[in-house]
């Protein structure tokens, strides 16, 4: 690849990118130039952290709704990088023009710094990511090339685009795209980038073949000739300057805000194998898209509504000039994974990271507001007490346009409730945190071969209501190893408003007991919860709390049995960063007779 030469452009995109400056971080987990941790002792460390002895009840930690806490860091983040290849150019081609912008509010809603610091432009750098990718390589030797070609599809699209172009597949590890030497190294690292949405054609949208990573993108024109779609209209002056910086021509096309665009990686089938290692089918890992057109929300509202709101106002959308653009949308890609966007904030000059820990700071804060106001609600319909018996009926009602949790099926969401009496006494609790982001009385964090089942009705405190995904292999056991989920156990995800149970394709369907739940319907759940509150005096303080989190303990859990580095450096910072559920709405009512 050829890389930019242009003095004034790389003059331009060092004003933008200021240089790393030194680091303070909570812990010290591993100096940037020391290889990651190989040794048994520091994978057993890790082990013995995550398999701590759950606790009971009365010894869990409560959890409240405080602001998030992080600890002062300072970091500028890498440049950009200024890369020029056949078919793509890396995000500091572009950032070099579409920087500094503000909106009519005087905000600022410049695309390169929203975007740096969002799970997008960090689809490689996630340490998670990559510690699952080598995890399911060695459980499944045999299928390591299918592994990281479809792992590297969406999560280093340019990379592989490029090489599939050539003939090749995408390769991960060892000598592959995560090695500096490999000559896709800066193209992969640079993640989910512009050059890539922003070629996706239009041919072929929303229907089957897109999906999975199957987003077509023209290979014939030649370098310097390639078009890049946006939702405006652009004047000869402002395309000639476009193509001489980036070496594309922008063309307007109305498929850039469709949801269709993001279904092409967020609607993914995988493989899985059985018991005797035999590729058996294919497993509908992720399909919020599907579950969006069961919904009500395709009749009124796209996936880039939500997750790229609009600025106030129009945005001159290049440094260049041209007339401000309305609707313009904030390259955020706010989505709810927090706890990544606090381990690559933390340790953002070990992982290479771009963005600042400023930056990374304000994509946490879009993340609390997406997953606080905008997800979803609880209320208590009716809260009696008669005698000795407190009966709470909740309701959960979702306000997302597709399942919650979605995507990956390591994140889940459940029910946290306290009755305390006059005294502030604990009287009961369902749903407590336990150590390492567990869940106290949730079956599948204490065995990985049982799971939580859906409830109508909790009346003890080691019941929990977890709505969530349960992968079962070809045996019908639980697993969280992607190449052996043939198919779920549970889902008793929280369903947008207008999904009906009954229509719904396999693909999208509810599992285990929530799918003869009268309650669990289109738009949440009303659950019931009888406690005996045993001659404590009220009155009583009856809270409830939807809680969520991105990684479940079972899945960082599992990690622990493998030993390989990537592994051992994502449970070192799983150890440093406490998974912490965010509170994702909260209600207390008391209640006497």
């Amino acid at each position: 690849m050829n890389k930019i030469s242009m003095l004034g452009i790389i003059v331009a995109l060092a004003a933008c990118s200021p240089q790393p400056s030194p680091v303070t971080r909570p812990t010290t987990p591993q100096p940037a130039d020391t290889p990651l941790p190989t040794s048994a002792g520091a994978t057993a460390q890790a082990t013995n952290l995550l398999t701590a002895a759950k606790p009971s009840p009365a010894q869990a930690k409560v959890v409240s709704s405080p602001a998030p806490t992080l600890v002062p860091i300072s970091y500028a983040g890498l440049a950009l990088p200024v890369e020029r290849g056949q078919l793509f150019s890396t995000s500091g081609a572009c950032a070099i023009c579409h920087t500094n912008l503000t909106d009519e509010s005087g905000a600022d809603v410049s695309i390169d710094s929203a975007w740096r610091s969002g799970m997008m432009a960090n689809s490689t750098h996630d340490p998670y990511w990559q510690a699952s990718v080598r995890a399911e390589v060695i459980s499944n030797p045999d299928y390591e090339a299918v592994i990281e070609d479809k792992c590297a599809t969406c999560h280093m699209p340019m990379a592989r685009f490029t090489a599939a172009a050539d003939g090749g597949t995408g390769i991960i590890l060892e000598d592959g795209f995560l090695n500096p030497e490999n000559e896709m190294h800066t193209l992969a690292m640079d993640g989910v980038s512009c050059t890539l949405c922003h070629q996706i054609q239009k041919t072929g949208l929303g229907e089957t073949g897109s999906f999975s990573g199957g987003y077509a993108i023209d290979t014939d024109l030649p370098a310097g000739e390639r078009h890049t779609f946006g939702p405006y209209p652009v004047e000869d002056a402002q395309a000639a300057i476009m193509k001489g910086a980036a070496g594309f021509v922008p063309v307007q096309s109305e498929h850039i805000g469709r949801s269709e665009l993001c279904a092409t990686c967020h609607t993914l089938y995988t493989p899985y194998v059985d018991a005797e290692g035999q590729i058996a089918g294919k497993f509908p890992e992720q399909t919020p898209y599907q579950e969006w057109l069961h919904s009500s929300y395709q009749e009124s509202h796209a996936c880039q509504d939500c997750h790229m709101p609009t600025a106030q106002g129009g945005v001159q959308i290049s440094i260049t000039g041209g007339d401000p653009r309305s609707p313009f949308y904030q390259h955020t890609s706010a989505g709810g994974n927090v706890f990544i966007l606090q381990v690559l904030r933390a340790f953002g000059e070990e992982l290479g990271v771009t963005a600042s820990s400023e930056q990374f700071e304000t994509s946490i804060e879009r993340a609390y507001d997406q997953l606080r106001n905008r997800t979803a609600a609880v209320t208590f319909d009716d809260v009696t007490l008669l005698g000795s018996q407190l009966t709470a009926n909740l309701i959960i009602e979702s306000q997302v346009a597709h399942k919650f949790p979605t995507g990956f099926p390591s994140r889940r969401a459940w029910l946290h409730l306290t009755v305390h009496d006059a005294d502030g006494q604990l009287v009961f609790e369902s749903g407590a945190l336990g150590p390492e982001g567990s869940i106290v009385g949730n079956d599948n964090d204490a065995d990985p071969a049982t799971y939580e089942p859906h409830y109508m009705t909790i009346d003890r405190s080691d019941q929990v209501q977890v709505y969530e995904t349960i992968m079962g292999d070809t045996e019908g056991d639980p697993t969280t190893t992607l190449l052996r989920a043939a198919t779920y156990l549970k889902d008793n995800r929280l369903l947008p408003s207008g999904f009906e149970k009954q229509t719904a394709q396999d693909d999208i369907a509810v599992y285990g007991l929530a799918a003869d739940d009268q309650d669990f319907l289109g738009n949440g759940d009303k659950i019931q919860y009888t406690v005996g509150v045993n001659g404590a005096d009220g009155p009583f303080t009856v809270t409830a709390e939807l809680l969520y989190q991105s990684i479940g303990y079972r899945w960082a859990n599992n990690l622990s049995q493998y030993q390989a580095p990537e592994i051992g450096r994502f449970l070192s910072y799983y150890q440093d960063i406490p998974n912490l559920p965010v509170v994702v709405a909260s209600e207390s009512v008391e209640v006497s007779e």
